[in-house]
């Protein structure tokens, strides 16, 4: 966990979303926090550097952006892995990594903006690594959300854009040009939204508007800060996954998703060697409280779930987010 002060754990415990679409929104922030407009900006670059924050700006649904988020995981052998993980990392369609406990050693996440794209990814790292990749797509989502609070121990998770998935959004390319200029951060200064308007050519009024809608449109899921939640005090990550009955998977899944420690919640398909159709990302400062929510979980889920596992991560091998 990184060393922080209470002003910190304060500016990040309430910043994950909710950030003004104001002409100066790290002041009108920043009162809320007892910080100047200034102190606020140096605080957030502070940490962003040292990797507390992965990033401050808007959080993209990829599926209402008419493209393709898809979970898909392979076996590394022991004597290859760092090899394997390194051929993995350098596509770009390939968003996060991590480490897990089991006999499918690597999961990663590929984003791309169709499902020809996805399979080509796919393609790719068998015909790069000689493994087997296994395709985990979202076939409905219960919950993605969490606020992640500093310390570990009282995650919230009623709260930060939860969203069913929607149509896809019919994009213009206006719209793509401001996705590019805001995927990765906002900027760092007093006027982010005129800054980002002047490198458009835009008038400010018209991103801060069209953020707004999108908003409103489920296409940002919330803006604000993104912690990096190993450094917050969430030493103990886990993808819990379960084998439920069909007829009952979704009504449980909703229910399973409204646990405080989940962060995510999806119906995912089952594969061979592979019983398990519910998965949900647990977090909490040591692996006993993950445990406790399993077990938490499968009082919940009762004889509809026959079995399940927990995978935790033992190390973070690349983690971008969305790229357009």
């Amino acid at each position: 966990m990184a060393m922080l002060d209470a002003l910190d754990a304060r500016l990040i415990d309430r910043l994950q979303g909710g950030f003004p679409l104001v002409s100066r929104p790290y002041a009108a922030a920043g009162r809320s926090l007892g910080l100047g407009e200034d102190g606020l900006i140096r605080r957030l670059r502070q940490l962003l550097h040292a990797g507390v924050l992965s990033r401050f700006g808007p959080m993209y649904q990829i599926e209402r952006l008419g493209g393709r988020f898809v979970l898909a995981a392979l076996a590394a052998p022991e004597a290859r892995f760092d090899e394997v993980a390194a051929a993995v990392n350098t596509l770009p369609a390939v968003a996060h990594n991590y480490r897990r406990e089991h006999r499918l050693n690597m999961w990663f996440v590929l984003a791309a903006d169709s499902a020809a794209a996805i399979d080509a990814a796919r393609r790719g790292i068998e015909l790069v690594t000689g493994l087997e990749v296994n395709l985990f797509p979202k076939e409905r989502e219960y919950f993605v959300g969490m606020r992640f609070q500093v310390g570990g121990a009282a995650p919230v998770g009623a709260a930060v854009g939860a969203r069913r998935a929607g149509a896809p959004a019919a994009l213009s390319e206006d719209d793509r040009l401001l996705i590019r200029a805001t995927q990765a951060g906002l900027p760092l200064c007093r006027y982010p939204y005129r800054d980002i308007a002047r490198r458009l050519g835009w008038a400010e009024a018209e991103v801060t508007a069209k953020l707004a809608r999108w908003l409103e449109q489920g296409v940002v899921r919330r803006i604000g800060a993104v912690p990096n939640h190993y450094a917050i005090g969430y030493r103990a990550n886990g993808m819990a996954v379960f084998d439920v009955a069909d007829e009952q998977v979704d009504a449980l899944g909703a229910q399973l998703g409204g646990l405080d420690a989940v962060s995510h919640c999806y119906r995912r398909p089952r594969r061979p060697g592979w019983p398990y159709n519910l998965f949900a990302m647990l977090h909490g400062s040591e692996r006993p409280a993950v445990l406790a929510v399993v077990d938490d979980a499968r009082a919940l889920l009762g004889e509809a779930c026959h079995s399940h596992e927990v995978l935790f991560s033992s190390r973070i091998l690349k983690k971008t987010g969305l790229r357009l």
